[in-house]
């Protein structure tokens, strides 16, 4: 008998970690590259302006667009289904499980606002380029720095936290201590990459 709901599961798991595991690396080493200035950000943007238009529209919508709406959709039919308890169960999994859920709902308000205005509006409607310039009057507002600071939080733990979830679904990780070792590597990840968002995030206060 074909199982539709284990396949989905498993194609839901393994988009959001391989493929959006790498669209979310992606936009944090480029968004990095604002560490080193106007000119270390420009450079980096105008690196992925040579990619053709067509190819660079085919990875944009193959591999992002349908791969997240997949992600997503199926993930809020998940996240419905799911009984969050970590007030009454107070285990650290038990708080991740729910974490999980509440970041996901967070992240498709958040990637309609910033995929919305920046991407669609800004770079597709009015022509304007992506810049430093421009992102550096956009974080003026005070509501957005934090807005967007939560926004990728919410998309770092929701990945690292996927990763052990992804190695107890797929397998590797059968055992409880190689389940703690992976979660505690999951964590640690979560926390550098979070330090690196504040990081990169201030460097558009300090040019």
């Amino acid at each position: 008998m074909f199982h539709t709901t284990f396949y989905l599961r498993r194609l839901h798991s393994l988009c959001g970690l391989v493929v959006l595991g790498l669209v979310l690396f992606e936009h944090i080493f480029t968004n990095s590259m604002a560490i080193f200035g106007p000119q270390g950000l420009n450079t980096a943007l105008e690196m992925m302006e040579l990619i053709p238009k067509p190819i660079f529209m085919g990875l944009e919508l193959g591999g992002i667009a349908i791969p997240l709406l997949f992600h997503g959709i199926y993930g809020i039919y998940i996240a419905m289904q799911a009984n969050n308890n970590p007030g009454r169960f107070g285990y650290i999994r038990n708080w991740n499980f729910a974490l999980q859920r509440w970041t996901a709902w967070f992240m498709v308000v958040f990637l309609v606002w910033h995929v919305g205005y920046l991407r669609v509006y800004v770079k597709g409607v009015t022509g304007t380029p992506i810049s430093f310039e421009l992102l550096q009057n956009f974080f003026q507002n005070p509501i957005v720095v934090v807005l967007y600071v939560l926004g990728m939080w919410a998309a770092i733990f929701h990945f690292c936290n996927g990763i052990t979830t992804f190695c107890m679904t797929w397998g590797i990780t059968k055992g409880p201590r190689a389940q703690n070792v992976i979660s505690y590597i999951s964590m640690g990840l979560c926390a550098v990459l979070c330090l690196i968002t504040v990081v990169f995030m201030s460097s558009y206060f300090m040019y």
